[in-house]
């Protein structure tokens, strides 16, 4: 085995990486999956894996790249994204790094829409520099609308009451549906055809990214391109952008917009050939003056007369700044340093150590002062306790039996007898006494009042 063919780890990597570099397929992909492991570092860039139920693969995203995101991906997020394929020498490993993102669910429309620009745009249909100027003062304005939506009766209004005397020529398509795409092709094509005008206004009112797609349509892109007529799109609200609006010459975001771009006021173009005439005869005077003023400066500055004296005063103040530099620095340092010390002392206060041992402390006080409650509440409990005993034993029934008193009840011992008229002649009374019962029969009866 020759030493030419042994390679170092960097080496190899960096053939790898050379080798997928290489692949134009890996170069411009576009992969659907999972967001996990996501990490948006202070640096502005994204790291993360892009997973599905087989496989996975490490992703990045920089900062320049994400900052234009019209959502924010988070772990869990389904997304569909477009980038490179490539390897990272350092670790060897290989990873996608992502242009653009998008959440999955938008669906195939979006991608198609995508996948169209960008074709369009490497044909280069896109470019400035095929672009057509828009006449300045179009002899007739065809529009490719609808006939029965708001925008025509806009562009109508719009064009009446900046230029009076300016032909409209409308021919009415379908703006939306499966139809809708050839219609506006053949309308774009017979302006071209018979030369009636020159200057087109193509467009509709907005819609979602469904109903304006037919002005996504590669047909209608490729029309727009081909025609020797300028044309100016105006296809929904100012947020909507369609494949149309790049291809044409002129973009306008809405169809008002689009038919003041077509013809300028005619008060408007006199003011503003007035405006621009006094303009530039003040600019010219003043520039005269300006300048007069600028050449007598130089003459008299000292750099002319003194140039070596204006040298050494550049050197000091060279100087005096480099002291300046010097000194901020080292308080930049001096901060710093004092920075570092507090955060130090505040991570040695948050450590598990420190804080195991404050609640050590914190827990025996609290112990102390649990056990005290509890002693002092123990003993008023006590205290109310006794006291309560107290006042039982004095109205208990056996104190008072104690002194000679006994309780009657009826044979059943349900009923306490108070009175004569609760017992009869020959019933069996129960007597209880302080240290137990008598059974006892009635045998007379004799009221108060009798021996009274």
């Amino acid at each position: 085995m020759s030493e030419e063919r042994i390679l170092s780890i960097k080496d190899l990597n960096k053939y790898i990486r050379m080798k997928l570099d290489g692949d134009t397929t890996l170069q411009d992909v576009w992969i659907r999956g999972e967001i996990s492991n996501f990490t948006h570092h202070s640096s502005g860039h994204m790291y993360f894996t892009l997973k599905d139920k087989d496989s996975r693969i490490r992703a990045i995203m920089f900062a320049s790249y994400n900052q234009r995101l019209a959502f924010r991906p988070k772990e869990g997020t389904r997304v569909i994204a477009r980038g490179q394929v490539t390897v990272y020498e350092r670790d060897g490993q290989y990873q996608f790094y992502a242009q653009q993102m998008q959440p999955d669910g938008i669906g195939s429309l979006y991608l198609a829409y995508e996948q169209l620009k960008q074709k369009l745009n490497e044909e280069g249909l896109f470019d400035l520099e095929r672009k057509q100027p828009l006449p300045k003062f179009p002899r007739a304005v065809g529009v490719v609308t609808s006939a029965t939506g708001a925008a025509v009766r806009d562009i109508i209004t719009t064009i009446q009451r900046r230029q009076p005397g300016v032909p409209i020529l409308l021919y009415p398509v379908l703006v939306q549906g499966q139809q809708a795409a050839p219609s506006i092709v053949q309308a774009i094509e017979s302006f071209n055809r018979y030369g009636e005008v020159d200057l087109l206004i193509v467009g509709r009112g907005g819609g979602s990214l469904e109903e304006l797609w037919a002005f996504n349509e590669e047909i209608v892109a490729r029309a727009i391109a081909a025609s020797s007529i300028p044309i100016i799109s105006a296809v929904g609200h100012e947020t909507d952008f369609t494949i149309a609006d790049f291809v044409a010459d002129m973009r306008a975001p809405t169809p008002t917009a689009a038919a003041e771009l077509a013809v300028m006021h005619q008060d408007d173009l006199r003011q503003h050939l007035n405006h621009m005439a006094r303009r530039l005869e003040q600019a010219a005077i003043r520039t005269v003056h300006v300048q007069q003023e600028r050449l007598l400066r130089v003459q008299q500055s000292s750099v002319m007369r003194k140039p070596k004296q204006t040298i050494e005063q550049h050197r000091e103040r060279l100087f005096i700044q480099q002291e300046r530099l010097r000194h901020r620095g080292q308080l930049v340092l001096d901060k710093a340093s004092q920075r570092l010390q507090r955060w130090t002392g505040r991570l040695r206060e948050q450590s598990p150590r420190h804080q195991a041992k404050f609640a050590r402390s914190q827990l025996g006080v609290q112990s102390k002062h649990l056990r005290n409650a509890m002693a002092v509440l123990s003993q008023r409990h006590a205290q109310q306790l006794h006291g309560t005993i107290r006042q039982l034993d004095a109205l208990s029934p056996l104190k008072v039996m104690s002194r000679g008193y006994s309780l009657v009840y009826d044979e059943q011992e349900k009923k306490l007898i108070r009175k004569m008229e609760d017992v009869q002649l020959g019933d069996i009374v129960k007597v209880n006494v302080t240290d137990g019962q008598l059974d006892c029969q009635v045998w007379s009866m004799k009221g108060r009042d009798a021996h009274e």
